[in-house]
């Protein structure tokens, strides 16, 4: 049996995904749009129960479903979706002496994960999802 092709590009997906947020928000290396979509993920996570969280992570490609659930602790209540500016704090705080996402790191991740996202499942996912978690990702 063969390795399913998801997996077998995983890393030059993974690549393609980083260099496309890296462009996206307008940063000089993949190191640091690495940390920016982490903090992103990891902000949104933080307001899902554990069953909408693998559901979302289901619709991502594979290395960015790893990225999604590093360091998560699912006994962690899930918090409420709050305005864009008091998340984007949230995003900075990641790793923060050395995170130097932009102030639209949510937006521009949103962009960039959607060009690697089958889109109608991404949002079909998100519609049953807490109030909040589709402006999340609009574009």
């Amino acid at each position: 049996m063969t390795v399913p092709a998801e997996y077998e590009r995983a890393s030059t997906q993974f690549d393609d995904d980083l260099v496309d947020a890296r462009e996206t928000a307008g940063l000089w290396s993949t190191h640091v749009s690495d940390t920016m979509t982490q903090a992103v993920f990891q902000v949104f996570r933080q307001r899902l129960s554990t069953g909408e969280a693998i559901a979302f992570a289901n619709v991502l490609p594979v290395c960015l479903r790893a990225l999604f659930v590093t360091e998560w602790n699912p006994a962690e209540e899930p918090r409420e979706f709050q305005d864009r500016e008091t998340m984007t704090r949230e995003v900075h705080a990641l790793r923060a002496a050395h995170n130097v996402s932009p102030q639209t790191a949510i937006r521009d991740v949103a962009h960039a994960l959607r060009r690697h996202v089958d889109e109608v499942a991404f949002d079909h996912v998100l519609a049953p999802l807490p109030g909040g978690a589709s402006d999340y990702w609009a574009r």
